[in-house]
């Protein structure tokens, strides 16, 4: 029955302070992340807490399987693209739900994140202070199915049962979380509709990479006063950036009309957020901030036969979860490429 987690979620949806709320302000914005020398040197109070939960939910059997170290390679090639072996994910996690078009309405009747356990959930992030208006809290549940360790679903108020249409409120609490952690490699994301998308209930992901990609640091050709675009990697992107906290805002909404732009033009979309540099790359000046990354796509509805890893977010920024030893042994660069560009 989803009645008790249904009755938590609307208790935690709507705006009493409970135990569960992780409440921030602007003091609570770690400006320059660890470096990648030692990531987790000196971990904020945002990871300590995430982490520490997530760590609990593991030990307490609430994953679908258990995350151990995962094997990883730099497949050889300029694209220095990252393969990663998580045969259990593409084994045991929840089989995504079929979608028909890009403005597909919620289902009640489908799974959705009102169906969690309570004890799935971590805590609500919610700001007080500045700069500017708070963005819309966010649960924060675990991904029952981890990439990678810190694997977490970033839930804007589930009781409101939004679609995944990505909505600027709800982008600019995720970035927020992103500069909450010391990490170097914490970042945030979206599948959208007809892009890996596995349920059609507002959610993005958070999740702690464990080696640098080549998108955090290489230049953008610049398109217009705050929009680069980003041909590093396997996919060319959309470069959004954000120096600082008060940019986060704006940042969203400037996102969020693309996406709502290529979505009018019936493509589906992905986006990340990783700490990098601006747009003009590490040499050029000026302090590392957010990167936001945007992606067009031609839209995907079913499993696409034939394919050697589905593609979303995380192979369009270089990360290859892959479900097979011998995949994950003797993918090339060119084969990955190919797979991941077919998408475009």
């Amino acid at each position: 029955s989803a009645g008790p987690a249904v009755a938590e979620m609307t208790a935690m949806a709507g705006g009493e302070p409970n135990p569960e709320d992780f409440v921030y302000g602007e003091e609570d914005f770690v400006l320059q992340a660890a470096g990648w020398g030692d990531p987790d040197s000196a971990p904020s109070r945002f990871d300590r807490v995430l982490l520490a939960g997530w760590s609990d939910r593991m030990e307490r059997g609430l994953f679908r399987y258990r995350l151990g170290p995962l094997p990883t390679r730099v497949l050889p090639g300029p694209a220095r693209l990252v393969a990663q072996l998580n045969e259990q994910r593409s084994a045991e996690r929840r089989p995504p739900q079929p979608v028909r078009s890009l403005r597909d309405p919620f289902d009640a009747g489908a799974f959705n994140f009102t169906r969690l356990r309570p004890a799935e959930l971590l805590f609500r992030l919610r700001r007080t202070g500045g700069p500017g208006p708070p963005p819309d809290p966010l649960l924060v549940a675990i991904n029952a199915s981890p990439l990678e360790r810190g694997h977490v679903l970033l839930l804007p108020e589930p009781a409101r049962r939004l679609p995944q249409v990505l909505t600027a409120p709800a982008l600019h609490g995720a970035l927020e979380a992103a500069l909450l952690s010391a990490h170097p490699g914490f970042c945030v994301g979206f599948n959208g509709l007809g892009g890996g998308a596995s349920v059609n209930h507002l959610h993005l992901h958070g999740l702690y990479l464990g080696c640098p990609l080549p998108l955090e640091e290489a230049p953008a050709e610049p398109l217009g006063p705050r929009l680069g675009l980003l041909r590093a990697g396997p996919a060319p992107a959309f470069l959004f950036f954000s120096p600082g906290p008060a940019a986060l805002e704006p940042v969203s909404r400037a996102v969020c009309r693309a996406a709502e732009h290529l979505a009018g033009a019936g493509l589906a979309y992905n986006v990340l957020a990783t700490r990098g540099d601006p747009p003009a790359g590490p040499g050029a000046g000026g302090g590392r901030g957010l990167r936001v990354l945007l992606w067009a796509r031609r839209p995907l509805f079913g499993p696409k036969a034939g394919e050697p890893f589905a593609v979303a977010l995380c192979e369009l920024a270089g990360l290859l979860p892959l479900p097979a030893e011998p995949l994950y042994r003797d993918i090339t660069e060119v084969q990955a490429l190919s797979a991941i560009r077919q998408h475009l």
